[in-house]
C-alpha cells in the first residue's frame, strides 16, 4: 500500500491548501488556513509558534488523529486524507511514533512492559531492551512509571513510539512538562533516533531555544505558515537554553 520508488523517498509528506475549520459561522475557528508545505524525509523539524497557531493540528492531521476540512496530504505517493479510518489505522500502525507533553505509561507495567505493549503489534519491532537502552534506560527495564523521573518517563515513552521503528516520530511539546536540564536530555534522545534510526522527527513546541538543533525550522501564526528556515549551522542539545 505504500510502496515508493527511490526518489519519492526525499520527500516524506507533500501537503496541498491544507485548511481545518471547527465549528460554524461566526464562531468557527479556522485552525489551519490553506498550508502548503514539503517535509523532507530524514530530517529534525521543528514546528514553532505560540499556541492557537495550528502546529499541533497540522501535526494531528499529517500523523493520521485528525482529518482535514479540505486539502490533501501525501505520506510518500499516498494521499492520507482519501483514505477510510481503517486505512488510517494501518498507517499510524506500521509508519508512525507519537510523543506527548504527558507520558501516557501504564502505571501498572514496568518500563520494558510499556515498551513491550507497541512490539506486540508493530510489523517489525525492536526488541523492547533495545529500545530502552536507545534512549539510556538499559538499566532501568524493571522500573514501573513512579519509581521513575519525569525526564525517564518521558524516555520510555519515546522508547515504546521508536520501538516499532516508525518511518517518522511525531512530538507534541514533548519537553512541556520538564525542567531545562531533564529538557535537554529529551531532546538529545530526539536527536539521536533521528540520527541513528533515519527517522524524519517532528517536534512541535513554543519554545523557539529548540529550534537552534533543527534541520528546518517551520514558524507557524494564525493558521498559517509564517516562514521555513533551514539551519545551516546546528548547535547541539546539549548548548540549548531557556
Amino acid at each position: 500500500m505504500f510502496a515508493m520508488s527511490h526518489e519519492e523517498r526525499a520527500v516524506a509528506y507533500r501537503i496541498k491548501g491544507l485548511t481545518k475549520v471547527y465549528g460554524d459561522g461566526p464562531a468557527a475557528v479556522h485552525a489551519l488556513r490553506g498550508v502548503d508545505l514539503e517535509i523532507p524525509a530524514g530530517e529534525l523539524i521543528v514546528l514553532l509558534g505560540p499556541s492557537g497557531s495550528g502546529k499541533s493540528t497540522l501535526l494531528n492531521i499529517i500523523g493520521g488523529l485528525d482529518r482535514a476540512t479540505s486539502g490533501q496530504v501525501y505520506f510518500r505517493d499516498q494521499e492520507l486524507t482519501a483514505l477510510s479510518d481503517a486505512q488510517l489505522t494501518r498507517y499510524r500502525r506500521d509508519h508512525v511514533g507519537f510523543v506527548f507533553q504527558f507520558y501516557n505509561l501504564m502505571p501498572g507495567l514496568t518500563a520494558h512492559e510499556n515498551v513491550e505493549l507497541v512490539t506486540e503489534i508493530a510489523h517489525d519491532p525492536m526488541d523492547p531492551d533495545d529500545a530502552l537502552a536507545l534512549v539510556g534506560l538499559h538499566s532501568r527495564t524493571d522500573h514501573f512509571p513512579a519509581q521513575l523521573s519525569g525526564g525517564e518517563q518521558q524516555r520510555v515513552a519515546i522508547a515504546r513510539a521508536v520501538a516499532k521503528q516508525p518511518a517518522v516520530l511525531f512530538c507534541d511539546e514533548p519537553t512541556g512538562a520538564l525542567d531545562s536540564v531533564t529538557g535537554r536530555a529529551v531532546l538529545k534522545v530526539l536527536k539521536d533516533v533521528n540520527e541513528r534510526l533515519g527517522a524524519t522527527v517532528l517536534i512541535v513546541t513554543h519554545a523557539a531555544a529548540t529550534a537552534a538543533m533543527a534541520d528546518r525550522v517551520i514558524h507557524f501564526a494564525d493558521g498559517a505558515i509564517r516562514e521555513v528556515i533551514v539551519n545551516k549551522s546546528k548547535i547541539t542539545p546539549e548548548e540549548i537554553h531557556w
